[in-house]
């Protein structure tokens, strides 16, 4: 299965003694993928990161860093209107809709930011 990382997981991801980080090596041992949208990746290199959170994350998606395509962002305009047109919310549409698409299940740490896109075909995983 690939699961979709939010930003916050990427950051995780990189953290040295994190027990999401921990979980999430064992998960992908087992033969489990996970992707980035190119939204969520760009809100990870925005930072602040380390040289080495960034290469940990790179690693973990394994050039799974997805393209924000015109079904996705049209997807996005859907889930932006349809979920009360929230100021600063259109990022979080565009890596719902990524992972809509993409039919994938989105992790997160922000879960009540993504809830209100279930009812619009997101899935969300945890670990």
């Amino acid at each position: 299965m690939t699961i979709h990382l939010d930003t916050n997981l990427l950051v995780e991801v990189g953290l040295s003694g994190s027990l999401l980080r921990a979980d999430l090596i064992s998960w992908l041992r087992n033969g489990n993928h996970v992707a980035s949208s190119t939204i969520a990746w760009s809100e990870f290199c925005n930072g602040p990161i380390e040289k080495k959170q960034l290469k940990a994350a790179e690693l973990a998606v394994d050039h799974r860093i997805l393209d924000f395509t015109k079904p996705m962002a049209e997807m996005a305009s859907v889930l932006y209107n349809k979920s009360g047109r929230r100021r600063g919310s259109h990022s979080d549409c565009m890596i719902a809709a990524c992972a809509i698409i993409s039919n994938s299940p989105l992790c997160t740490l922000n879960t009540r930011d993504f809830e209100r896109f279930i009812p619009f075909g997101l899935r969300l995983h945890s670990f």
